[in-house]
């Protein structure tokens, strides 16, 4: 078994891992909007070529907005409990 000492990360290190936290969690929150958007529109396309109802088109967007919601709040607290991490000292 090998051993290597890590030394304690200094504040400047903190800091940049901090940032790169942050910036991961928001490329994944871009992500969910995104699929959000890809999924609004195939809502649309499907009550304009009139295969789903307006009642049904509007629940099929407040369930996606519901989804996006509770996944980036996941990832608000994913980040949050990191950061938490990489504050300690």
């Amino acid at each position: 078994m090998i051993r290597l000492p890590v030394p304690p990360l200094s504040g400047e290190r903190r800091q940049k891992l901090l940032a790169q936290v942050r910036k991961l969690g928001e490329t994944q929150k871009v992500a969910i909007r995104n699929i959000r958007r890809d999924s609004n529109r195939k809502v649309e396309i499907e009550e304009k070529d009139k295969l789903i109802s307006e009642d049904d088109a509007e629940k099929a967007k407040e369930s996606i907005q519901n989804l996006t919601k509770k996944y980036e709040e996941q990832i608000d607290t994913l980040v949050n409990a990191k950061a938490k991490e990489v504050e300690e000292v």
